[in-house]
């Protein structure tokens, strides 16, 4: 099997004097959607801010493309081909949809078919409908659509969105999800955290349950439907 093109090798990671993440450890290739998953406050959101450069990792390493990234800053984190869909979406609410959209375009992997306004209309023909009004004004699944349509016009090899679909609509919610679908389907890796598991089983290639800073169980959608009523107390609130 190739190199992942993302390795995240037994890494620490703190807030001040209390630890986060104690040896996490997890793998994407390309191509492939991995899933996150685990109970809130269980180190997710802090080994993606650990990856795209949010925090400094105090042991391991992690290693992108071939390369170490451990520590760098986020701005060349971005530029190595890393697209962050934060949690809370984080849009520039005073920049309307068109701007928010060209304020990151950039084609740094040189991409034969490069993500522009063009594809993200047609991804989400919300957006397209909405493209002069600002962000402040966007319902909150407008605002996720926005954070994706963002993050792909930086023309990614890895997505990374901390949770997808939370507070959103059911309606939203399964836009998103057709996003996702259509996005696995153009080879683009993905890396997800969402506690949705009904949508995320069809989709992910691989699962890492996650819990006290640490991966407890790692397996594909098949073992993890076989295993969920095991695994329930991992997940649930």
């Amino acid at each position: 099997m190739p190199a992942p093109l993302l390795e995240v090798n037994d890494i620490d990671a703190c807030y001040g004097s209390s630890q986060a993440l104690f040896g996490m450890d997890f793998r994407v290739h390309a191509g492939q959607f991995v899933t996150l998953l685990g109970r809130n406050g269980m180190g997710k959101s802090t080994s993606i801010k650990s990856i795209v450069g949010l925090m400094a990792p105090t042991r391991g390493s992690i290693r992108f493309a071939g390369r170490d990234i451990g520590g760098q800053p986020s701005y060349k984190i971005a530029r190595a081909g890393i697209g962050l869909v934060p949690e809370g979406r984080q849009i520039f609410a005073n920049l309307s949809v068109h701007e928010n959209l060209v304020a990151t375009a950039h084609n740094r992997q040189h991409s034969a078919r490069p993500w522009n306004l063009e594809r993200i209309y047609a991804l989400f023909p919300r957006l397209a409908e909405r493209s002069g009004n600002l962000g402040s004004n966007l319902s909150g699944g407008e605002q996720q659509m926005l954070a994706i349509g963002r993050a792909l016009m930086t023309n990614p090899r890895l997505l990374i969105l901390d949770e997808a679909t939370e507070g959103l609509a059911p309606i939203i919610r399964g836009e998103i999800w057709r996003c996702l679908a259509e996005l696995k389907n153009t080879g683009l890796a993905i890396l997800c955290i969402d506690k949705n598991l009904n949508s995320l089983l069809p989709l992910a290639d691989h699962h890492y349950i996650v819990e006290k800073g640490r991966v407890v169980w790692a397996g594909t959608s098949a073992e993890l439907g076989e295993q969920r009523a095991q695994l329930q107390p991992y997940m649930g609130i």
